[in-house]
């Protein structure tokens, strides 16, 4: 009864919600674990972590994006996860679970890459031993997708508004001063690596080119080999009226108007944002995004 109540509620959760809730199970567990069953608290995270050495990475290449499920502390996720929460409220109000996805893995894996990329190639860190944990690339994604994709949109920081350019532009150069001093190096680098996917996938989307679509598809693929196949009845001969041509259009012709006002819409945020629609016009794009 119970699990079946906490299935139906992770159900309804949308895709950030379900990533939080992930993340703090993991980090509950890679927690309690250790202690429970006597091992050191690196016996587990060593198999997540992601190591900057490329002979390590190439023994457990899944860590590319295991690392993001792995934090070091509660402060570490309290904040990845407010902020992923946040800006996935954001995002989710623009578009569909499939793009979110795309986004926040695809900024995992830049600054992942950008992580092993740096410390591989910069004489001051290539003698230095160092791993990656945290979501931080990913939600920086997010975050920097979403200043970049509607800049005027305005949100509130306390006791002031500021707009969504202004907050992406504080967050990469405090990223750039941090890596400057020295500071948390690798994970300025993930940072870093994250906000450079988050904002070429907006500036390329709205030009018109999805860029993870791509990685939509191989995920959707990879998913169908899990998927139990279902079982097919006895064939049947079922006659029907030649209808399909006029039906093929009146759908076509309905797909057509329907993205023109959601293009429209989108349009409206970029240049005013998202404070600027009407409630019809939210309610119309909120339930576009979740029939994509």
């Amino acid at each position: 009864m119970a699990s079946g109540g906490l299935q139906y509620q992770f159900a309804r959760l949308n895709i950030a919600e379900k990533l939080i809730a992930i993340n703090v199970a993991i980090f509950l567990l890679a927690n309690l674990i250790p202690v429970l069953f006597g091992l050191s608290s690196n016996s587990i995270l060593t198999w997540f972590e992601l190591p900057e050495d490329l002979l390590r990475f190439l023994s457990k290449p899944w860590t590319l994006v295991t690392y993001a499920f792995i934090h070091a502390g509660f402060g570490h996720i309290f904040w990845n996860m407010l902020l992923l929460y946040f800006f996935g409220r954001i995002f989710l109000n623009l578009f569909n679970e499939q793009r979110f996805i795309a986004v926040y893995f695809l900024g995992v894996i830049s600054g992942g890459l950008l992580f092993m990329l740096g410390y591989n190639i910069f004489p001051t860190l290539s003698d230095t031993n160092a791993v990656l944990l945290g979501a931080s690339a990913g939600v920086t994604s997010v975050l920097i997708f979403t200043c970049a994709y509607i800049p005027n949109q305005e949100i509130r920081i306390i006791f002031f508004n500021i707009k969504l350019w202004q907050l992406g532009i504080f967050v990469i150069l405090k990223d750039v001063l941090t890596l400057s001093m020295g500071q948390n190096v690798g994970g300025m680098l993930a940072h870093i690596g994250g906000a450079i996917l988050g904002y070429v996938y907006a500036r390329q989307l709205m030009k018109g080119t999805d860029i993870g679509e791509g990685f939509i598809k191989l995920l959707s693929y990879l998913g169908g080999l899990f998927r139990p196949r279902e079982k097919k009845g006895p064939l049947k001969t079922v006659y029907k009226k030649n209808t399909t041509r006029r039906t093929s259009r009146t759908v076509d012709y309905d797909k057509e108007a329907h993205q023109r006002k959601i293009d429209s819409i989108l349009d409206k945020i970029s240049k005013s944002g998202y404070e600027s629609l009407s409630q019809a016009e939210k309610d119309f794009l909120f339930k576009a995004g979740k029939e994509d």
